[in-house]
């Protein structure tokens, strides 16, 4: 669910924000800066985790390239 703010800007800092993503991803765009300074971070320590899982890696690695070998097959027929 997102919530609506109102926030106050320099002139030239919103002329910059405005022309470097635009009008309508303004928003989106100071969530992304503002998220990982705010926000929860045990989604990220939980990745960390599953990254340094070896054995998890390997699987994930060995499921990826049999399925795009799979899809190789399935795009020369």
């Amino acid at each position: 669910m997102h919530r609506k703010m109102t926030i106050t800007l320099d002139e030239a800092v919103y002329e910059g924000l405005y022309r470097t993503v635009g009008r309508r991803k303004m928003s989106q765009f100071i969530e992304d800066l503002i998220r990982p300074h705010v926000a929860d971070t045990s989604l990220d320590s939980g990745y960390q985790a599953m990254a340094a899982d070896k054995e998890r890696e390997a699987e994930a690695a060995q499921w990826c390239n049999a399925l795009a070998a799979d899809m190789a097959d399935d795009a020369t027929r």
